[in-house]
């Protein structure tokens, strides 16, 4: 009898771990849903489609932003930078990068408009995905660690 107890002993808090960790990893696997993935082709598709119906007029067809993106206009604002890896949207992490999707920069001076009421953040993050298709890998593997710095 004496060793049944023993085991029960065990047997709890081993139970308990078990449940903890399967309960964080639902937690973590749906973090990881709102990640973009460059690979995944299903995400990347829908991107792209995104992107020419709602951002292409504006970032070009392939992402590749204004001419002279970087000399502000009249008005002084800049214009639309590029978004494939050539500008300087890798320099931001994900949060930043969906805030500005999100909330457009009309607050900090800019042009772009806020798409929250259009996108979702699943839409956005596709969006993100497929630009991210277009970067080398150099400047991908320099983003994920931008990006990971952001989540400490």
């Amino acid at each position: 009898m004496k060793r049944l107890s023993n085991d029960r002993t065990v047997v709890g808090p081993i139970f308990l771990a078990l449940i903890f960790l399967s309960q964080s990893a639902w937690s973590s696997s749906d973090r990881d849903t709102l990640k973009p993935n460059p690979r995944n082709f299903a995400s990347v598709t829908k991107g792209a489609k995104l992107f020419q119906a709602n951002c292409a007029a504006c970032h070009g067809n392939q992402g590749e932003g204004a001419p002279d993106w970087r000399i502000p206009n009249q008005n002084g604002q800049f214009r639309p930078p590029p978004l494939n890896g050539s500008g300087h949207m890798w320099h931001h992490p994900l949060p930043v990068l969906l805030s500005i999707i999100r909330d457009g920069t009309a607050a900090q001076g800019g042009t772009m408009p806020a798409w929250k009421e259009k996108l979702s953040e699943h839409d956005m993050v596709d969006v993100i995905a497929w630009l991210q298709s277009k970067w080398s890998r150099e400047i991908y593997l320099r983003w994920q660690q931008i990006d990971s710095r952001s989540h400490r």
